[in-house]
């Protein structure tokens, strides 16, 4: 079986929750092969982790000579792992760095890229090439695409698989990549870890709870019910530019983009902006004085309410619940 190969997100060696839904997705294209871009003394036990969702075999990639540098060295070495395996295709989470490293490997070797899939399915009617999803122009037009040249490269939203375990041999194999110096022209030279909140990372929840302009700047209703359900924060562009909460946290299509089960959204409009960011969310909730806005054309639930009474009332209920 042709090898997929897929590129593992961690931090430090902890494996993040995108690679195990992308190696459960890989398993519908081919025989799924992980690649470790880091320190080689983690590569171990990052192996073991992926093993459990199918990968037959780990590329461990010593980052030594790679790492204080952007992403150019590691697309590099994914180049020379494409032509030392010649994969089915290439699997890449969809986070700012993963979607610029697939575009470099893309050009490098000459390939179609397809960028925030939020669905992975082979071909049944034809070779068996990667055909995926994607929901494109905020969210108006859902597209079926596949690669027509070269090996697919793909980049996958979080959230957009869940993940299944299935034991994988987890063959380790150490693979030295040769980083030119032109991948080393633009150095990392100071790096600070993020404030930790206790909550999941923004791109990655499961739950997202945001809020707008109908805050009026109090985000404590917010920060409450998420919590609550174990989600992230969020907030709409409208909230950043009033200064109530840092960019970090904003939604749509100059922030981030968010794929969750289950979107919460208070006090929020709904604008073009915020929807190109969240409309592929699986369960949209919203809550929104105003029955007119336009946030009620996409959810799935909607509360005419104000989420400062609201809010407050769901967290309290479920956090009963979880007793």
């Amino acid at each position: 079986m042709t090898e997929v190969l897929v590129l593992i997100d961690h931090a430090d060696g902890e494996v993040k929750k995108p690679t195990y839904e992308l190696l459960t997705l890989a398993r519908r294209l081919g025989e799924p092969s992980a690649v470790f871009i880091g320190a080689g003394s983690q590569g171990a036990a990052a192996a073991e982790k992926v093993a459990k969702y199918g990968a037959e075999k780990v590329y461990v990639v010593d980052d030594a000579d790679i790492k204080g540098y952007l992403v150019a060295p590691k697309a590099e070495a994914l180049q020379q792992l494409v032509e030392k395996s010649s994969p089915a295709a290439v699997l890449i989470p969809s986070t700012f760095e993963g979607k610029e490293v697939a575009g470099r490997l893309a050009i490098k070797i000459g390939s179609g890229l397809i960028t925030d899939a939020v669905d992975v399915q082979a071909d049944d009617g034809g070779d068996g090439t990667p055909v995926t999803t994607q929901s494109v122009f905020a969210g108006n037009y859902t597209v079926t695409a596949k690669v027509t040249t070269g090996t697919p490269i793909i980049t996958v939203k979080p959230n957009s698989a869940t993940p299944e375990e299935a034991a994988g041999a987890g063959t380790v194999e150490e693979f030295a990549a040769t980083v030119s110096d032109s991948a080393k022209k633009a150095q990392i030279v100071a790096s600070q870890p993020r404030k930790a909140s206790g909550r999941p990372e923004l791109t990655e929840a499961a739950i997202v709870v945001a809020g707008g302009r109908g805050t009026g700047g109090k985000f404590e209703p917010v920060e409450g019910l998420a919590d609550a359900l174990g989600g992230a924060v969020g907030a709409s562009r409208a909230a950043v530019d009033s200064g109530w909460i840092p960019h970090s946290f904003q939604i749509g299509q100059t922030g981030k983009t968010v794929s969750p089960q289950l979107y919460v959204a208070g006090g929020i409009s709904g604008a073009i902006q915020h929807r190109a960011g969240m409309q592929t969310s699986k369960t949209i909730v919203a809550v929104n004085k105003d029955d007119e806005a336009p946030i009620f054309e996409l959810v799935d639930f909607g509360v005419v309410g104000d989420l400062h009474t609201v809010f407050p009332a769901a967290a309290e209920k479920v956090n009963e619940r979880k007793g």
